[in-house]
Order: structure tokens, then sequence, then C-alpha cells
């Protein structure tokens, strides 16, 4: 394993050989203290730059307490430590006794999943829908290894951004007999996005569509899309037999135009048309019932509006209700029953609460949600269905939805007074995009990245919740001392880290026994499934919080807090979301279910852990040793393969590398798990630190969720931080703050690293 290491590794030795003639810190401890913060005094120049300052006592690596002196040297660990205390447990499921279990035993991966539904009355195949514009044909069989492509249309699709590509499907309720499909896409037409519906026709019983012949696509409707987000898309026919559309308000934040409130225009609505009929100069008919028709000003297709973005829609298959999740802005999501001519409050309202003094706070007139919840829940909802099917009589007649970003699962269910609370189901294996419900009315969950289908099973009796309720209880920590990690547990460090209010951090993590991690193609550490990843912070030298974020022996990720007693001898387990104040400092706990406003799936879950950011030295508190951190962990077996010699190393904010480089690692960091492709940032960035500079969305890019106020912002302005969106969020400590979670506190340095490199830019690339 140290072949592909050998010559870098006596580079280093003889680098830190140099080294060892400075003279050790007068107060080891004190210099251990130092280094276990995140402040940019702390962060050691990564391996691959000039090795002047790795003997200087505050580039060693965050760690607990000496154990042994300080030596440089090649390989940190002689051996891989025996993991036999911090080990996973049970992950929780939530309180109904149920499960997503999957549903099809040798089901190939699909990419970016936004559809998946079946013909009528046929449950012999799904149809899987890819963002990029394909649709899939698969056997219900049990098996799902028989895959065919039912059409292909992504020449025509433009699928770039984050919300667009093929969204929707819907078989005409005599598909049997006609063979009528109905696609939901968006594309560029004369240099703007827009909205698509078409019909097409399969000839051979849905086994393939035509999208070649003359003629062979039908437009009935587009609509220009204003910005990239917000696209809506979700198409389905009602039990009238009506086809029914959903459409986001034009995206940009708090919708600028106010479209959702405009009945003369189709944004921010669900629109009902009639396929079978034509209209005066369309190929749909506007249906005579429709709530607005003949209205001055208004578009007869429009059924329902004040609508932000309703990501999912579906009809109950026993009373027709219309039941949609719409994606909320700052601080609400909401599940709403949709009825004719219903004015669902967006922009007056989000959720239940006032949005913008600017519209007023008159609720006259407005339907309120079902339900709503908070962004410590979760933020961006995913409608699913009434579930129908007989398998879990529990869940009869309950409205069933998630969030894609917390993957957190629930159901609508009713207290004696007719109030709506979530019942907790479980964590969704991936953030799921779509929910799928078949003829018997069993409701599967989709995850979005590979398509994978879940089908939600009775579990029996509900299992508890085994998560330890101290830090002392994990295991993790040495007995009577929970400073000091266990035996088994091994300390990290990055070397471009987040900002989380000056605080200082202690990074360590824990893996199964023969568990080795394997290195994705962009650097990506991916962790067996046992692993438990360790993060302490600690504020003025108190120990604050601890968290734990842990891949469960289910191939799921969990996060769970502990917030440390006022002696520091112990941690408890928190429940939710909570602050607390250290002196003049306050502190936020998130909740489980925000540590996954984060941790996304598209940025693979675990964050740090990679290639670019291990490159750099770290201290072994064990052994007392520094060396190289990659280096060591490899000699000590813990990688799947040998490390490739490309590392993409990412520097240190104060490193010599270029102002750019150093900006472009201070956003990867804090940034790039959410501003990345498939992920759950607005807008269409992508900030990773190996993306080509042109690729970022960054340079005079268009806000999509509002220009706060300023005349002419984009995202950014070359040569000009006060006028690019991107240094203004950075400076802001209120609701426009980025990055908007657990942090109160402006990072001055790191807002000076990214207004210098904005000023020093003088045109895009």
């Amino acid at each position: 394993m140290r072949d592909s290491f050998a010559s870098r590794s006596l580079f280093v030795f003889a680098a830190l050989s140099a080294a060892c003639s400075q003279p050790p810190p007068a107060d080891d401890a004190s210099a251990d203290s130092a280094a276990a913060s995140d402040v940019r005094s702390d962060i050691v120049a990564p391996i691959g730059d000039a090795m002047a300052d790795a003997s200087a006592p505050d580039a060693l690596a965050d760690s607990a307490p000496d154990v042994a002196p300080d030596v440089f040297s090649m390989f940190g660990l002689d051996s891989r430590p025996s993991n036999t205390t911090c080990n996973v447990f049970a992950r929780p499921t939530g309180s109904a006794g149920v499960r997503a279990q999957r549903a099809l035993a040798m089901q190939p991966n699909f990419s970016s999943v936004t559809t998946v539904l079946q013909a009528p009355g046929d449950n012999n195949f799904w149809y899987v829908l890819e963002k990029a514009g394909r649709v899939r044909r698969m056997r219900n069989d049990g098996m799902g290894a028989a895959v065919t492509t039912m059409a292909d249309i992504t020449g025509r699709v433009n699928a770039a951004p984050n919300e667009a590509g093929l969204l929707g499907m819907a078989f005409h309720r005599d598909f049997a007999r006609n063979g009528f499909v109905y696609l939901s896409y968006t594309r560029t037409f004369m240099g703007r996005l827009q909205s698509v519906i078409s019909r097409f026709r399969s000839t051979d019983m849905g086994a393939t569509l035509d999208t070649t012949s003359m003629g062979h696509e039908t437009i009935l409707l587009t609509v220009d899309q204003p910005f990239n987000n917000h696209n809506g898309g979700h198409i389905a026919f009602g039990p009238d037999g009506m086809l029914y559309i959903a459409l986001g308000d034009g995206g940009s934040g708090g919708d600028p135009m106010n479209n959702a409130q405009n009945l003369g225009n189709l944004l921010g609505k669900v629109l009902r048309i009639d396929v079978d009929r034509a209209g005066m100069g369309t190929p749909y008919a506007i249906p005579a019932d429709n709530p607005f028709v003949g209205r001055m000003g208004a578009r007869g297709e429009i059924w329902a509006y004040g609508l932000r973005n309703p990501w999912k829609f579906s009809f109950d298959t026993r009373t027709g209700d219309l039941w949609t999740g719409d994606v909320g802005q700052d601080r609400f999501e909401e599940v709403d029953v949709l009825r004719a001519g219903g004015n669902y409050g967006w922009k007056v309202m989000e959720g239940t609460n006032c949005f913008s003094p600017a519209m007023g706070c008159n609720q006259a007139g407005l339907q309120l949600p079902v339900l709503e919840y908070p962004h410590s829940d979760g933020v961006s909802i995913t409608g699913g269905f009434v579930y129908r099917g007989s398998a879990i009589p529990s869940l009869q007649g309950r409205y069933i939805f998630g969030d894609f970003q917390s993957q957190r699962v629930w159901a609508v269910q009713y207290d004696a007074m007719g109030r709506a609370s979530k019942q907790d189901l479980f964590m969704a294996p991936g953030g799921m995009a779509t929910f799928a419900q078949d003829q018997s009315g069993e409701v599967y969950v989709v995850s979005y990245g590979n398509g994978l289908m879940y089908r939600i099973e009775p579990t029996g009796t509900p299992p508890m919740d085994t998560v330890p309720r101290t830090l002392s209880a994990t295991g993790c920590f040495t007995a009577g001392d929970i400073a000091r990690p266990a035996a088994g547990v091994i300390p990290y460090s990055i070397n471009a880290p987040l900002w989380s209010d000056g605080s200082e951090k202690e990074r360590y993590f824990a893996l199964p026994e023969g568990g080795r991690i394997t290195v994705a193609a962009d650097g990506h550490f991916e962790f067996p499934n046992g692993t438990i990843l360790i993060k302490t912070f600690s504020v003025g030298g108190r120990r604050v919080e601890t968290r734990l974020f842990v891949r469960h022996m289910d191939g799921n990720w969990g996060g769970y807090t502990y917030a440390y007693n006022a002696a520091g001898t112990d941690a408890d387990l928190l429940q939710a979301n909570e602050t607390r104040t250290f002196g003049a400092q306050s502190w936020y706990y998130p909740s489980r279910s925000e540590c996954f406003r984060c941790h996304t799936s598209a940025a693979g879950f675990s964050l740090g852990p990679e290639l670019g950011q291990f490159d750099r030295l770290q201290r072994y508190p064990s052994t007392g040793r520094t060396a190289s951190q990659l280096a060591t962990l490899e000699n000590i077996g813990l990688f799947a393969a040998p490390l490739p010699a490309a590392r993409n190393t990412i520097p240190a904010y104060d490193s010599a590398a270029p102002l750019a480089d150093r900006a472009r690692a201070y956003l990867h960091s804090n940034c790039s798990s959410c501003h990345r492709p498939g992920s759950t940032g607005r807008g269409n960035m992508d900030v990773r630190y190996g993306t080509a500079p042109a690729m970022t969305g960054l340079c005079n890019a268009m806000p999509s969720q509002g220009d706060l106020g300023v005349m002419g912002a984009r995202v950014v302005v070359p040569g000009m931080p006060a006028r690019s969106l991107l240094s203004l969020r950075m400076h802001a400590l209120d609701a426009n703050r980025m990055p908007p979670l657990a942090t109160r506190l402006e990072d001055t340095q790191g807002t000076a690293l990214i207004d210098s490199w904005i000023r020093s830019l003088t045109a895009c690339p």
C-alpha cells in the first residue's frame, strides 16, 4: 500500500527532518490548544506547498492533548488501531412502524430521476423519467432487471439548470386505445428557457414512444421562464379527464414580478386544460367550468394560484382531492389541498406567516396550508400520495410526503380537533425527488441520484430509538474522559475548513473493523457502512458541542448533536435544534434534519474528507508524531486501493497559493455542498474547487434569489464586491446570509479574502 506514496513521502520526511532542528514549544498543552482551532493562524500549508512553515508550533493539526513528545516522521501511525468501542447504533426509523424496503431486487441505477409512474390500469411496468430527457421502462416483476428506453429527447431538452429538464409525464386515460403520452420538459427557445407541454404517441402499448417521425410531437403549451428555477413541471390527469399542469413562480428570490398573484400569466399556478378538444387557436380547450373563464385580464387555464413552486402533486384515488407540496422561500415548507379558484397565498404568505411587508398581510380570501414545517426540519418539500394500499392499515387515507434536503418522510395525521401534524415515518435512502404509487395504492420512495425504488412496508412493532443519550455512552471517547478519543478513533484535519463562528474544532473518524475507504473519481472519500465521523466545537476554550455523523449499516447517514453540560464532563443528546449563550456569543445546535442542509446527497454526505483536503500534515497524539496525513492513512491500510498521484490539493486560506485558488478553496468548503449540480442550492452555480472558472456560474450571472435592492447586482461583478451578491450575502447577518445555517458572526477574514479576489477580477473567464 505504500508504493504509490514512496517518493513523495521521502521528500516530506527529508523536509520534516530538517524542520526538527527548531526548538519545541515551551508549553505543549497550550500549543495543542491553539492547534485545535479553525482560525486562520493555525492552518498549515498543504504538503504540496512550500514546507517552510511546517515546524511552527501552531502548524500542528488539531488533536486531543499530548500523550507523547512531538516527533516529525514519515508516518504518524505504524498500524491500524483496533476499533472495538466506537460502533454504530441502529438508525432511528420513526414512530409509525414502517420502513422503506428495496422494491426491485436487481433494478439498475438511473440518473437524476424526476418522475416514476405507471400506465392506467397496468401494473406490469414502471416508467422512469431521467432529468436529461430519457424515459426508461422497467418491468415490475420484483426484480426490475429488464430495462428499455421508451424515449430519448435529450437533444431538445435543456436540463442544465438544477430545476430544469424532463420533469413530468402523463398517460391519457384512454392510453390503451389511443397511445397518447404527454411530456413536460424545459427547452431553450430563442435564447430563453421555456416550459413545454407536448403530446406524443406510442403504437406498441408503451414499449416505445414515437419521437422522430413527421409530426410526432404536438406542442400543446409553452411558457417562457424568466429565470432558471421554480419551473414546477409536474403533470397528471385528474379523475375528470382534464390535464393538470403545475408551474412555479418563474424563479428569482421572492417572486420579484409577483407572478404567483397575477392572473394574467400562468406562472405560480396549477392549470387545467382539456386535451381532447381544440380551442380557439390552441390545440387544447379551456374547460368551461374553470374558475377564471371570462374574467377580464385572467388566463382561463388557471385552476389555482398563489403557489411558489408546487413540486409534485397527486390526486387521492378515492376522494379525488388534489394534494401538493409547495416549496418555501426562507422559513417554511407547506402542504396544500388545492381547490378550484383557490389562492394559496404566495407571496403574501409563506405558509401561515406573513412574507413581504411590501405586500401587506391581508389573509382575506387566502387558502392556508393543511400543514407547514420550518426549515429546521427541511428546506425543500417533495409532494407524494395519499396512501390507499392494504399493506399498512394505519396509514390508510394519510398523505405521504417528504423533504428532498433532510430526507425525512412524513404522513399528515389529524388530532381529535382536526388539526394536522407530521407523523414521522422514516429517513429516505438518499434525497427523494419524487414518490410513486402503484395500481393497488401502495406508495414508493424514489431516490433522486440513482432512481432506486423503495416500497413503504410495515415493520410490526415500532422500533426503539437506540441512539446513545450521552456522549460517554457512544464508546467513541475514553471511559471517564470524554476529552480524549477512544483508542480506535483516528484524528484528522483539513486544509480549508468551514467557517463556524470562529469556534475551534477537533475532528476524528472511526471505521468498522476491516472497513476501508474508497476514493471516488473526484477525490471524495466514500466511507464504509459502520463509519462514525466526529467533530467537537469549542468556544472560548470551552467545549460546547460534539456532532456525530454516522453511516448506519443500511448505508444511510444520520446526524446527531450532543451538548456539553456546564462542567464539561459529558454531553447530552439533543432531540431538536436549540440555541444557548456562552459569554457574549450565542451558539446554535442544529436538529438532525438540519444536518442535511449541508451534508447533501450530491456532495456525498460526508464533507471535508477528500484527497484535496487531506493532503497536509497531521499530528497523531498517540505517537506524538507529525506526518503526511494521506501517507499515514495509506500506510495503515485504510484505503481500498492505492491512492492516485493526482490530488487536486486544496490550498489553505493563508498559504502561498494564488489569491484565486485560495478564494476558490473558501467557496469549496463553505458553499459547494449546496451549490453544485443536483444539490439543494438555489441558482445554477457550481463552486467546487475543481470546476473550471468559466463553468462556475458566478461571474456576471443574473441573481436567481433577488438582488437585495442593489442596482445592477450580479452574483459576481468583476472588480466590484459592493455589487456582487456573493460578497453581500457573506457580509449579511439577516435572512439573506450565506451560508444560512448555524453561523451568526461574520467571517471577517473569509469575506476579506473573497472581496480581494473579486477586486482582482478584471473580466469574466
